[in-house]
């Protein structure tokens, strides 16, 4: 089982690890990474994998796309190192903070409009340059924008801290908020959750259930521009927001 480290710590973007498995000729299964793969919204991580350490010099492997299945597989360009091979990861860092900025923006958004408009996130997607978020909603007019945008900006304002641990299944369902943590939508299998909040650790603005990475207080964010909405059938709306 590969150890996958982005979860406690999203600012490490050089690392060591040893090819266990090569699966096809180009997905690599590495002993530890920091890369994050594909999932709950947020892009994976790129970069590279070098054989002769942190001096470059060796054989690189572009890492191209990173997915999670039974392993964590790192997809590469050209024929993959083979097993038992030790190898030295870049993360590319500007891509994996955007992507951070965006998805702690993103939970922001999401209690914002639980708050003000009790309107339940469906759905979220983010990318190194803009995100979108879908919510239980009839139709957000331009001044429900606007207050959207203040509040978010206020709390990046605020810079609250935002923080990240792992918490039995069984105590998550029983003493977290159902509809901020969506704990539903996980699977069965998973029995410890990993919870990030942001705020006061005492009474949290958000308190959430997500695998996703983040940065560690709202006021790296930057600005929020919210950039308009769109209808997404019936009852559900999409927002849509860069970050500055």
């Amino acid at each position: 089982m590969t150890e996958a480290r982005y979860l406690d710590d999203a600012t490490t973007h050089e690392f060591e690890a040893t090819v266990e498995t090569v699966r096809g000729s180009d997905r690599v299964v590495l002993d530890r990474t920091y890369f994050y793969p594909t999932g709950g919204g947020q892009p994976n991580d790129t970069g590279t994998l070098s054989r002769d350490g942190e001096s470059g010099d060796g054989e690189t492997w572009d890492v191209t796309d990173v997915r999670k299945r039974d392993r964590i597989e790192h997809v590469v360009a050209g024929d993959a190192p083979e097993p038992g091979t030790a190898v030295f990861g870049r993360v590319d860092a500007a891509r994996r903070r955007a992507h951070s900025r965006y998805h702690t923006a993103q939970h922001l958004l999401s209690a914002v409009l639980l708050d003000e408009f009790d309107a339940e996130t469906t759905g979220n997607q983010l990318y190194a340059d803009h995100a979108h978020l879908d919510c239980a909603y009839d139709r957000f007019d331009g001044d429900d924008l606007r207050t959207i945008e203040t509040r978010l900006n206020d709390l990046v304002a605020s810079d609250l801290p935002v923080r990240w641990y792992g918490l039995d299944r069984d105590e998550a369902e029983a003493t977290l908020d159902p509809e901020r943590t969506r704990l539903h939508l996980l699977p069965d299998s998973i029995r410890e959750v990993r919870i990030v909040e942001i705020g006061d650790p005492d009474d949290p603005f958000d308190r959430t259930a997500c695998a996703g990475t983040h940065v560690s207080a709202t006021g790296d964010i930057g600005t929020v521009s919210v950039t308009g909405r769109t209808t997404q059938g019936s009852a559900h709306e999409r927002v849509n927001f860069v970050l500055e």
